[in-house]
């Protein structure tokens, strides 16, 4: 009998075209690749046009329950839903189960793993690009909209290169000299030549290389200069939502302006940053306003590519925080009873959405060093 079974399965190997035994190998090939730290692979091929702009968005610290509390907390109608594909991400980095934002930053904007608290380079220190820099080197603007400091981790990672994530010197000197088109973010403390132990002025480095300085909203919309930096808040940690000035929304819609400027196209990070402060202190009033502003943000965007039509967004966490499970609700009161089971990150997949052209191909389980990749692939671009 066990000699009948060889030859039946023998033979179904043998009749099982050539191609397709290839088409296999290749992406067994191609998803043991994607696992390494510092190797990436070509994206599958899009069916739908070239994409002209990306804009990618996290939220920090947002898993697929913050998702939900948000779908449910806008009673159904939410911009998440807006999507029309939508996958997840394994967000592990180099040397741990459960990242930081470094780690995972630098992941979803290099396409590359790295070790916890690295910050644009690879485990050993060397130096990776991410695709907002590919972006100025290829002649189209690039920029992005936080609502922490301009120097956190997330932001960081599209521009600096920095062993450990709270170099804020370095990282601040290396955000003046990286040539985006609008930074919007707090943090301008970390600027100023007193507070720093190397006494030197990036804001001086920024005004010399054509930058307009900011320090208001209100100033930030009244600018008419094609580089632009504006700090919204002093320290570190600014202001949180509900009481904060809308600068997620504002700020999204001064750098939409500017960037879509250039017919060469653009590249922006958004991020929602205080989603993970708010689950770190297991704050559900304090994360549902985080989300709500979130959504208001995704309004704008999704409105503009909607009218764009060559626009890819892409929707996603560097990883999750607080363990958050939702224990009840009801969507027609938008009420969630939240319970967290940590103050720190999870190791749990999070949440993808995108939309436009390129879209299809961030369905799935995928790991957070395909996403880029699948970005330059929509742009018609690659790596080299």
């Amino acid at each position: 009998m066990k000699k009948t079974y060889l030859i039946i399965a023998t033979a179904a190997i043998l009749a099982f075209p050539a191609s397709a035994q290839k088409a296999a190998r290749t992406d067994a090939e191609r998803i043991l690749q994607s696992e390494n730290s510092g190797v990436w692979y070509d994206a599958p091929a899009s069916k739908s046009k070239k994409a002209k702009n990306v804009i990618v968005i996290i939220g920090d610290g947002m898993g697929t329950a913050q998702v939900y509390a948000s779908i449910v907390a806008q009673k159904g109608a939410s911009n998440f839903l807006r999507f029309p594909f939508s996958g997840f991400s394994r967000t592990y980095s180099n040397n741990k189960y459960t990242t930081d934002s470094g780690a995972g930053g630098t992941a979803i904007v290099t396409g590359c793993k790295t070790d916890n608290r690295h910050i644009g380079v690879l485990a050993d220190g060397t130096p990776v690009k991410s695709i907002l820099s590919l972006a100025k080197e290829w002649g189209m603007s690039a920029g992005f909209v936080v609502t922490s400091s301009v120097l956190d981790a997330t932001p960081a990672s599209t521009y600096a290169h920095a062993k450990d994530r709270k170099m804020y010197d370095t990282i601040s000197l290396h955000m003046s000299q990286c040539g985006f088109d609008v930074m919007i973010g707090g943090g301008i403390s970390n600027f100023r030549p007193e507070n720093r132990k190397d006494g030197l002025n990036p804001i001086d480095t920024l005004l010399k290389r054509g930058y307009e300085v900011a320090y208001s909203l209100e100033d930030m919309k009244k600018s008419k200069s094609s580089k632009l930096v504006t700090f919204f808040c002093e320290n570190y940690y600014g202001p949180v939502a509900p009481g904060r000035d809308p600068v997620l929304t504002e700020g999204t819609k001064k750098a939409l302006d500017m960037l879509s400027k250039n017919p060469k196209g653009f590249v922006m990070m958004i991020e929602g940053s205080q989603i993970d402060w708010a689950c770190h202190n297991n704050d559900a009033p304090y994360m549902e306003a985080e989300l709500a502003d979130f959504e208001k943000m995704l309004k704008t965007v999704l409105d503009f590519a909607e009218k764009d039509g060559n626009t890819l967004v892409v929707v996603t966490a560097d990883h999750e925080t607080g363990g958050l499970v939702l224990m009840g609700g009801n969507i027609e009161k938008g009420k969630n009873e939240c319970k967290y089971t940590t103050d720190g990150h999870s190791g749990v997949m999070v949440p993808v959405f995108a939309y436009g052209p390129g879209a299809e191909t961030f369905s799935g389980v995928q790991n957070n060093i395909d996403l880029m990749p699948k970005m330059l692939k929509a742009l018609g671009r690659s790596r080299q």
